[in-house]
């Protein structure tokens, strides 16, 4: 979903008015209590709603200008004042929501307030890297101090609710989506979901500076066909249970307030109408106890899946256990004559109700309806100098170095650089996708952040060099609903690529700022070639030409292909669309102020005729180790199985060197533990961090098995010449997988455990395990 919204000083509000069962978790005598005390309130409140008011009690709807679809909500001041809207997104501001929620506490009957929500995805005034770019940090502490600080500066705004974090697993960097993310793996996406919701939620959804997390999209998105938005997904259930829904149980098991169903079909039947995934698999088997939003209009769009008309599906949808209905107000028009007709009950109605009530509960607003509007912390909460500071180092510890030939990087601070490329002095492209609040316009650029850094120090060159794209047809649809996203300057392609290569001649290094803008990922923003658009991939082959040392600033929000990039570069800086800090950031890295540390958690092709690409896959029959004669083996004709940069991939200014893996034990049996231990050494001149990777592969299993799988890490830092042991505890619960009878269990036999710097780089030693 994409909103635009009318500028603050506006009234916004007049202008458009599966898994296997698994143990729920112990429940504390004081939740008991609580739970009861909630039960006893919501009790009493829907004894006295009305059947319209319950109803309109399902019905989210949003006060915006263009969005993600056609549909805009009409006659909001109305269904309010009935009792016809039980929450609103699409505005902020402590007035603009004081507003509104005054026409529910003191216009409509029962006095019941709305709640608020915003796609609030890295950030909400202060903007932090992607979240594709967030997860490179493998930093679960400031994964969720960047969740703290949006959910107090989206409070300081009147908001109680955030529509993220985003857990769908993603293989294909096609997909726009990709950047919203945490990459392709199960269980490290399981731990980002986890420091997220946490972040937003804190100790309790009372607190004045926490919100509701939704958890999204449920479920399995992210396998779109051809990595194309809103496409077709269809996968076994082995797949979906071992590699795309743990993500999602454990940002159940955070306590993660609300879920949003997704677009696709699951086994031929849209999330959103899907019993058997939001009622047997979230609510039985999970214990999920919050309730589930559909996102936008997808209770409509079950139409166009062929499931019926409006009233039809969204009868599906109720009793499938879907309880808000976003913006397509499916469930507002039909729901008492499918109720009439004997095709709901009231029952069901009461259920979904219930759980947007008892949400409200949580977050307090029936203690206070207006505990997180609150003009005076506008002016103190939100993208305070302090925020930006911690922004400033969150973002630094997202960057990936990917290649960093001669130590090119870091540069000196003294003189001359050539600083090129159409995002080398760009604000806008800084934010990346998804930022419904955040300003560009106070974003840092790369110029103005090396400028801040290192002053006079070194003469910059400046040079823009090449337009974004020179596409017509492309800069068209990355220009939607009339906004200027890219825009082509005045100079001539000949007479930019002139400029640049000027520039150039007289400085010392290169530093080339290119990739993708703000609207070439994202949502409804799939890719069917990821390379870096032609006109800035002209621009770089012309700088290549003059011999200097060439340092590429890589703004992206999927992996790329960038196999001339890797050949010809000097260095290349993944920053991804780094935020509000981007620039300064960005400088002290280039600079050595902080030495990178980040590793990418998604593949990068050679070539997108690889995707999908992934480093868990399952071996084959004929698997080819790249030795010898190829043919009559799984592997292409024209390219290397193997991709760019796997998964856990990324270099430092310095270098680490890793012992064997040394094991406490060989044979174990049951229970026991078994503990694997590396020595790792900083080899190099400059003090840095690494992540220490755990990977464990079952070679002989029921099943085919991936050929590894990422289980545990441990990031460190170390001083020059100075080493550390590295431990980490292996259990049965690290062994367990799901099989043909989607059982989740270990079985015995050999384990290999690999330890390494990244999934292709690893030390292993062997075990046996019995039962």
């Amino acid at each position: 979903m994409r909103k635009y919204f009318l500028p603050r000083g506006i009234n916004r509000f007049s202008a458009l008015c599966v898994v296997a069962l698994l143990p729920f978790n112990k429940i504390s005598a004081q939740t008991k209590t609580d739970d009861a005390k909630m039960n006893v309130f919501v009790n009493g409140l829907m004894g006295k709603m009305t059947i319209d008011e319950k109803i309109g009690h399902l019905n989210l709807v949003t006060i915006g200008a263009a969005t993600t679809g056609s549909v805009v909500n009409k006659g909001v001041e109305d269904k309010i004042k009935k009792g016809a809207i039980g929450g609103v997104f699409g505005i902020w501001g402590a007035d603009h929501v004081k507003e509104v929620q005054d026409l529910a506490v003191k216009g409509s009957r029962l006095h019941i307030p709305l709640i608020f929500g915003l796609d609030v995805i890295h950030g909400h005034r202060t903007i932090f890297p992607i979240p594709l770019g967030l997860s490179a940090s493998w930093d679960m502490g400031l994964i969720k101090r960047s969740a703290q600080i949006a959910a107090k500066e989206a409070t300081a705004e009147g908001l109680n609710w955030v529509y993220s974090p985003m857990v769908d697993i993603a293989r294909d960097a096609r997909w726009g989506r990709i950047s919203e993310g945490s990459g392709e793996d199960p269980w490290y996406g399981g731990q980002v979901a986890k420091a997220m919701v946490q972040g937003y939620q804190g100790s309790s959804m009372k607190n004045a500076d926490a919100v509701m997390a939704c958890v999204k999209h449920f479920a399995l998105y992210g396998g779109a066909e051809a990595g194309r938005e809103y496409n077709t997904v269809d996968m076994s259930r082995i797949r979906m249970y071992q590699d795309y829904l743990p993500p999602y149980r454990a940002a159940v098991d955070a306590g993660a307030g609300s879920f949003m169903s997704s677009f696709n079909t699951i086994d031929g039947v849209p999330a959103t109408g899907n019993q058997w995934l939001l009622t047997d698999v979230l609510r039985k088997q999970w214990g999920f106890k919050g309730f589930v939003v559909s996102d936008y209009t997808a209770v409509n769009e079950m139409e166009a899946h062929g499931l019926g008309d409006l009233q039809a599906v969204s009868a599906l949808a109720l009793k499938a256990g879907l309880d808000m209905d976003m913006v397509g107000e499916g469930f507002l028009t039909t729901l008492k004559k499918s109720l009439a007709e004997g095709k709901v009950t009231k029952l069901e109605i009461d259920l979904a109700c219930r759980r947007v009530l008892e949400a409200k509960y949580k977050l307090g607003l029936f203690d206070n309806p207006y505990k997180s509007i609150d003009a005076s912390r506008e002016s103190k909460d939100v993208l305070t100098p302090e925020n930006r500071a911690e922004a400033r180092n969150i973002t630094k510890h997202s960057f990936v170095l990917l290649k960093n030939n001669a130590q090119t990087l870091p540069l000196k601070k003294a003189g001359s650089i050539a600083l090129v490329g159409p995002l080398a002095d760009n604000q806008r492209d800084m934010l990346g996708t998804w930022v419904v609040a955040g300003e560009w316009q106070k974003s840092i650029s790369v110029m103005q952040g090396i400028k801040n850094l290192v002053g006079n120090g070194v003469t910059i060159n400046y040079a823009k060099g090449a337009n974004i794209t020179q596409d017509s047809m492309f800069i068209n649809r990355l220009n939607f609903f009339g906004q200027q996203m890219v825009t082509v300057d005045k100079k001539t392609a000949d007479e930019l690529l002139n400029e640049a290569v000027d520039a150039a001649k007289k400085s010392d290094v290169i530093v080339a700022v290119v990739g993708e803008s703000q609207s070439m990922s994202g949502e409804s923003s799939s890719r069917s070639d990821i390379d870096i658009p032609e006109s800035q991939k002209n621009m770089l082959k012309a700088l290549a030409k003059l011999g200097k040392p060439l340092v590429i600033v890589l703004f992206n929000g999927r992996p790329l292909t960038l196999t001339w990039e890797d050949e010809h570069a000097s260095a290349i800086l993944d920053v991804w669309a780094p935020g509000t800090e981007a620039g300064n950031a960005i400088a002290d890295v280039l600079f050595g102020d902080y030495n990178p540390a980040g590793k990418i958690t998604a593949t990068f092709p050679r070539s997108v005729g690889q995707i999908p690409i992934y480093y868990n896959h399952k071996n084959t029959g004929r698997p080819y180790d790249g030795k010898g004669p190829s043919k009559f083996k799984s592997n292409y004709l024209d390219i290397s199985n193997d991709p760019l940069y796997p998964f856990g991939y990324g270099l430092s200014y310095t270098t680490f060197g890793y012992s064997d893996v040394k094991l406490n034990k060989t044979q174990l049996k049951g229970a026991e533990t078994l503990t694997a231990t590396v020595t790792v050494t900083n080899t190099g001149k400059y003090a840095g961090e690494e992540v220490v990777q755990l990977y464990i592969s079952d070679p002989v299993a029921s099943i085919s098995r991936s050929v590894k799988e990422l289980k545990d890490f441990k990031k460190i830092s170390l001083q020059p010449g100075e080493q550390k042991e590295v431990a980490f505890t292996i259990t049965p619960e690290e062994l367990k997988f799901y099989n043909s009878q989607l059982k989740y269990d270990w079985e015995p036999g050999k384990f290999i455990i690999q330890v390494g710097t990244n999934s292709s780089d690893t030390h292993t030693a062997s075990v046996q395990w019995s039962k």
